[in-house]
């Protein structure tokens, strides 16, 4: 390879995001005190661009601009540029974004925001094309009107800069005001319900036109809501629309239905033309989502799904020493000689190479048949490609097909007479082949930083779906990536989170040399990881780490004036504003997660100020909950956990017996979203005897593993029968 006519500062980072653009013409700095240092000596304003590794106009912009050496040229002169991995520091990332979204009315990623000396936004954007063109103004022509209003208007500048500030202080403010309480469960289950329903698309499922997202906070809303109005017209059209968006995405081209996993977003709204990058959080959320599809339906085919994640997962995004990377890139090249990489090129067909690689006759269908002419019919492969022009801008994908399932395996079967048992294994090998000629493209960009924060939901995918499809094997992988964490991203010392580790050189685990501090959604998540895998695994160790990481949360974020937790801790001079997060996204909000933790630390450690801080948090967000709760649909459910108190689930009996692992498949079979499971093996000095004393007083009946039922530590009369106990749960 050819030595690089340019390195910057960001040589020497970890994140693969800043170490892409490390030999651009640009004199990069990270994020830091010698950059703050040199604009004030300087007397020059910051441009900072914030990105991460799998955005697709990100990488646009870098080739259009960040390598353009005369555009380089500008930015040297003019400005202090600032490069930022939005995934290693979301709370820069949303202290800028709280600006763009606020003076522009839309944002998204690359952000490029202009700062004076001391931090403060005053104009910003996302993506800007080189030049101007007839709609919108060029990257240079900005930069360098930008650079002539500091010279002239300085003053001007920095006191609209502070009024900016000062806005938007006031607009994100979320606090409890006056004596507000929680809002009322009902009434905002009942209105979030409303809005879903509404927004709902009855043919393909999902909650929007095109753009389409998974939204797996949606999905589990719905799910809840089903659980407490089983018998309930309302409640089963909850389930109808939950089960009917998860199949429609699995059969969609958002699926990968040869490398296995789900891509970011479908562009369109059949779930067919997707935006191609994987992210870890999706793939969690969605194996849990798909796991519980699976305990309320039954449906093998919910199961074989959360598989089928699992295993992309643990093959693609697993690092040796047992963390979860972050992503996957979209682009790639088409083939090892290309010059340039192409969005999906790793992913799509042309219909042609299809044919030459299933070229075998189908006994027993009309002469003539190949294994190709079935494998087409049945994932709508068609000569000329099957991509709509309108959803291909850049016509990268012309000529070419993403695969999706168009029929049943029941029609496609009839249109060739065959039998769907023998269809099924003529797919599979159609599969089997597609990704052996797949592996020998270029695979596309791996981002193996590895977060504290998407690791916990990862590790949730795992411990769930293990519980649900009783896969001991899943509950094994979370424990190891739990291991993992506390190994890597975990001071013993402090009792802190860290938030990001990397894959170094010879795959060894590598810190960064200031390592960053742990947000809160890294705590959060992680907690809420420990909960799911102890409930999987029953062991003890993983329960008393949660409640401790759930203390060291309380002493960071906790707003003691106005309830609720800030996204970062208090102390970083850099930070203009602590702002909370007020919507769940394509993460859940840290603090809609954090109220069911809190119920759930309560009922393992008999805490009570945890659930009053539970109620505090929905008091803090109640007029979003009662106004535009499709927003906060996590936060939503939550309430009604809240509401109804969390039933603790006692197993009395020895881990080892065949009588308590029946019991305890008994309640993993069973979806019921106000419960918490413990196992009390009668050792009275194990950590939960010594958190719960109520304990000591349930014994086995007739020697026999026991349930009980308790609510408030008070108890139901002992049952012994799995049938009796899903009876309870279900009740």
């Amino acid at each position: 390879p050819s030595i690089p006519r340019y390195t910057n500062r960001l040589i020497n980072e970890k994140s693969p995001y800043l170490l892409q653009h490390a030999h651009n013409p640009v004199d990069w700095y990270p994020w830091g005190q010698e950059a703050f240092d040199k604009a004030k000596e300087e007397n020059k304003l910051i441009f900072l661009s914030v990105g991460y590794s799998t955005c697709h106009w990100c990488h646009v912009m870098e080739e259009e601009s960040f390598k353009n050496k005369e555009i380089g040229e500008i930015m040297n002169k003019h400005y202090v540029c600032v490069k930022v991995d939005r995934e290693e520091r979301p709370d820069v990332d949303k202290v800028y974004m709280t600006f763009v979204q606020a003076t522009s009315g839309r944002g998204g990623w690359p952000m490029s925001v202009w700062l004076t000396p001391d931090l403060k936004p005053f104009v910003g954007g996302t993506y800007f094309p080189p030049e101007d063109g007839i709609h919108r103004v060029g990257f240079r022509t900005v930069l360098l009107r930008i650079a002539e209003q500091w010279k002239e208007n300085k003053d001007a500048l920095l006191e609209n800069s502070q009024k900016i500030l000062e806005a938007l202080q006031h607009r994100s403010e979320i606090r409890v005001r006056g004596q507000e309480s929680p809002p009322p469960s009902r009434e905002v289950m009942a209105t979030c319900f409303q809005q879903l329903s509404n927004s709902y698309d009855e043919d393909y499922g999902g909650f929007s036109g095109s753009p389409k997202f998974p939204t797996p906070v949606n999905l589990n809303f719905l799910f809840t809501y089903w659980a407490l109005h089983r018998t309930t017209p309302e409640g089963a059209r909850a389930l109808q629309m939950a089960l009917h968006t998860l199949r429609m995405m699995a059969h969609g081209g958002i699926h990968d239905h040869i490398g296995q996993g789900f891509h970011r977003y479908s562009t369109d709204q059949h779930w067919h033309v997707p935006h191609f990058e994987k992210m870890l959080y999706d793939q969690g959320q969605l194996a849990a989502a798909y796991s519980r599809a699976f305990q309320i339906s039954g449906e093998e085919f919910f199961a074989d799904v959360a598989r089928d994640i699992l295993l992309y997962v643990s093959r693609d995004l697993s690092d040796q020493a047992g963390g979860f990377y972050s992503a996957e890139d979209a682009d790639s090249y088409p083939t090892a000689t290309s010059g340039e990489k192409r969005e999906g090129a790793f992913c799509v067909w042309a219909a042609e190479e299809i044919r030459a690689l299933l070229p075998d006759p189908v006994e027993g269908t009309a002469e003539g048949t190949t294994l190709g002419d079935v494998f087409m019919y049945h994932y709508g492969v068609k000569e000329t490609g099957n991509v709509n022009p309108l959803k291909d801008p850049h016509q990268e994908l012309k000529g070419k097909n993403v695969l999706t399932v168009r029929c049943s395996l029941e029609l496609t079967a009839a249109r060739f007479g065959l039998e769907p048992g023998r269809l099924g294994g003529l797919l599979r090998e159609g599969r089997r082949r597609l990704s052996a000629a797949r592996a020998q493209r270029p695979r596309p960009h791996l981002d193996t930083k590895m977060l504290a924060a998407w690791n916990g939901l990862m590790i949730s995918g795992f411990a769930q779906a293990g519980a649900a499809l009783a896969e001991q094997e899943y509950v094994r992988r979370a424990a190891q990536a739990a291991a993992f964490l506390r190994r890597h991203l975990f001071s013993p010392t402090s009792g802190r989170l860290l938030r990001s580790c990397y894959r170094g050189k010879d795959n060894s685990v590598e810190q960064s040399a200031v390592p960053i501090q742990g947000f809160l959604e890294d705590y959060v998540f992680v907690i809420q990881a420990l909960f799911d895998l102890y409930e999987a695994s029953l062991e003890q160790d993983w329960l008393e780490w949660a409640l401790q990481l759930q203390h060291m949360q309380d002493k960071l974020f906790w707003d003691p004036k106005g309830f609720a937790y800030f996204s970062s801790e208090a102390g970083d001079p850099s930070l203009l504003l602590r702002l909370k997060d007020d919507q769940d996204g394509a993460e859940p909000n840290a603090n809609s997660v954090t109220v069911t933790n809190l119920l759930r630390a309560a009922c393992y450690s008999g805490h009570m100020e945890w659930v009053e801080k539970a109620g505090q948090i929905l008091a803090a967000f109640s007029e979003r909950l009662q106004k535009i709760p499709i927003i906060l649909p996590e936060m939503a459910r939550a309430t009604a956990v809240f509401h109804h108190t969390l039933k603790q689930v006692v197993i009395c009996g020895d881990p080892q017996g065949e009588d308590t692992k029946e019991m305890l498949r008994c309640v993993h079979s069973v979806f019921s979203p106000n419960k918490v499971l413990m196992l009390a093996d009668g050792d009275s000095s194990g950590f939960i005897y010594r958190q719960l004393p109520f304990l000591a007083s349930l014994k086995r009946k007739d020697g026999k593993a026991t349930a009980y039922l308790c609510s408030n530590f008070s108890c139901s009369l002992p049952v012994t029968s799995p049938q009796e106990l899903r009876g309870m749960l279900c009740a």
